[in-house]
């Protein structure tokens, strides 16, 4: 038997040649690993050894016009959990402090795990003292659970504004694939409102740290002594235009109401007041909103979440018999001397369209003091649905307003094209322009709308886009910046607009006029009211006004669901707001009863029932 020498060259040759290839081999996959899956690799070696903690920006506050703060930020507290980290056990310990169900939190760690193991997933938002006590005294017991310090809101007025300041909440997966890398899972979003028109300036910046961790992911300190850190920048401080107190004042006056009231300053087109009833509290929304509530909220019939100011399509009735007359006058198709008899109705075809009263002899200034729907059942005709509908369209109708809340209907105007469409060429007449004529038929606005058009009444035919927000405040500069907003020229002549303008302030100021109930103590207002006809039940109470009559600084729109006379609903609501704007209180003692001389919304409830 032939022996093998192990000693020999020759093995030691083969292992030499198996060393060296096992090395060759081992030395160009570190080659490659370093060439080729550095950043990669490199990556995920600092995921292991350093976790990055999501530092939350203070939100922006919102102050009204008179530098009062209407919506404040405090603390609030978020549980958080590190996927990597977490103890499938320790689940159920978690759900009692949390007193939330298990499933919700095990859900939230599997969403958050496929972003990334390493990162904080926020599992409960506002959390109360009790269960913050339980946690802190039991993390030894909780490995990879943690809690951050954020911000909610507090609205520290009487002044609810809900459909104008609109509200946070937790954002949502659709809005998570829309937004970009800035947010995550968990933060919070304004949802509605100047809090989701101008989030970008209320957010503030995220701010980041950096922290050294071990093999079990033990944390060890600050990674290269926090030079990496990032503070969080606080969000924008906004101003608006609105008056807190003539906010609060209005919502009173409307709590018992269906409907809407909008005040603007005719000047600039900021919204001193918008009231939509009925409305929710803001503050529901601040933390947690139980799925109980937020369902309450979604299906009562009474639709508080929805914007009455601004959503809505309602006829405008008599407040709109200005813009008809306007149009006729600046057309030439009628002047201050053209008169109509009116006998309490008007004949058309084989239907009577009737009035309220009997006026006689009425030129088109009696007409708007009167509200004579006479008047206008004729003038419609003269001025037809082409001059109707670019008339109605240069004072803001049948478009949106481009308010900065957002969320807002176009309205309705018909043209001829729409009716072609609605009833077919050649299928409708001129009886269908009839009922157009007192603000009628398939006429629809909003009172954001309405409230517009008062202002242009006011300001003698500058129309302004609405608006809440006046100024923006960045906290690191300490500099105030103006949001520009447009405007326009409608197109009505001083001696017209002086006309339609002296109709208005008789129908407050003079004996005969629908709206003397919005009358205000020392100051010559003007306004029109209206009622208009409810296809759904009880009509509608309108008025649209402005004061003072010379230099106004307050225009209103009331909307009254279902209450009947503009005169005796709407009227009185509007002179309130505007007296509450032009003095900070209501000077009609009169109306006062003796037993409650303290108590402006009893007094203004009694004479508004």
């Amino acid at each position: 038997m032939e022996t093998v020498d192990f000693g020999s060259p020759r093995r030691g040759n083969i292992m030499f040649m198996v060393v060296a290839a096992a090395f060759a081999i081992l030395f160009l996959r570190l080659y490659q690993l370093q060439l080729f899956y550095h950043d990669e690799l490199g990556k995920q070696s600092e995921e292991n050894s350093i976790r990055t903690f999501v530092k939350e920006p203070i939100r922006g506050y919102v102050y009204d016009r008179n530098g009062k703060l209407i919506v404040d930020v405090g603390p609030s507290f978020t549980v958080t959990v590190i996927p990597a980290g977490f103890e499938a056990e320790n689940l159920g310990l978690l759900s009692s402090f949390l007193q939330t169900d298990p499933q919700s939190i095990q859900d939230r760690i599997t969403k958050g795990r496929a972003h990334s193991r390493f990162s904080p997933v926020k599992v409960r938002r506002d959390i109360d003292f009790t269960a913050l006590s339980a946690i802190e005294e039991h993390l030894f017991m909780l490995p990879g659970v943690g809690y951050e310090v954020e911000s909610k809101r507090y609205y520290p007025t009487k002044a609810r504004a809900s459909h104008l300041l609109g509200y946070c909440k937790e954002i949502t997966d659709a809005q998570l694939s829309k937004t970009g890398e800035y947010y995550r899972q968990g933060d919070v979003i304004g949802s509605s409102g100047i809090e989701a028109s101008y989030e970008t300036f209320l957010r503030g910046e995220k701010g980041y740290e950096y922290v050294a961790v071990n093999s079990k992911g033990q944390m060890l300190g600050s990674f290269e002594n926090g030079k990496n850190d990032k503070r969080p920048t606080e969000g924008f401080d906004l101003v608006l235009s609105i008056d807190a107190d003539v906010q609060a004042f209005a919502e009173s006056l409307m709590a018992n109401y269906r409907g809407s009231v909008v005040a603007l300053d005719p000047n600039d087109g900021g919204i001193l007041a918008m009231v939509s009833k009925p409305d929710f509290d803001p503050s529901v929304f601040s933390g947690v909103t139980p799925a109980e509530l937020w369902n309450r909220l979604n299906n009562d019939p009474e639709k508080p979440l929805f914007n009455r100011a601004t959503m809505t399509r309602y006829p405008p009735g008599s407040t709109f018999k200005m813009l008809v007359a306007a149009a006729a006058l600046q057309e030439g198709i009628i002047d201050e001397n053209y008169r109509i008899i009116c006998r309490g109705g008007y004949r058309f075809g084989n239907r009577t369209y009737k009035d309220l009263h009997v006026h006689g002899s009425t030129n088109v200034v009696e007409a708007i003091q009167k509200s004579c729907n006479t008047f206008f059942y004729q003038l419609i005709l003269k001025v037809g649905l082409g001059n109707l509908n670019r008339y109605s369209r240069q004072f803001g109708f049948s478009q949106p307003t481009g308010i900065d809340i957002g969320e807002e209907t176009a309205g309705l105007i018909p043209s001829v094209e729409y009716y072609d469409l609605v009833y077919g060429k050649g299928k409708w007449t001129q009886g269908y322009l009839v009922s157009l004529g007192v603000g009628q038929g398939e006429i629809g606005a909003s009172p954001l709308q309405m409230a517009r058009y008062a202002a242009v009444l006011a300001n003698g035919g500058t129309l302004l886009q609405p608006h809440a927000v006046n100024l923006v405040r960045n906290k690191q500069t300490n500099r105030m910046n103006t949001i520009e907003h447009r405007s326009g020229d409608v197109g009505i002549s001083p001696k017209v607009m002086a006309l339609i303008r002296e109709g208005m302030r008789r129908v407050v100021q003079a004996p005969g006029g629908t709206g003397g109930m919005a009358r205000i103590p020392d100051v010559v207002a003007a306004g029109k009211t209206g009622t208009a006809e409810n296809p759904h039940g009880e009509d509608h109470s309108w008025f649209v006004g402005f004061a003072p009559f010379v230099n106004p600084r307050i225009a209103v729109a009331v909307m009254v669901e279902n209450a009947g006379f503009g005169g005796t609903k709407a009227a009185p609501i509007g002179g309130f707001v505007m007296e509450k704007y032009l003095f900070g209180e209501i000077r009609r003692r009169v109306y006062i009863p003796p037993a409650k001389k303290d108590s402006v919304v009893k007094v203004t409830q009694s004479i508004t029932q």
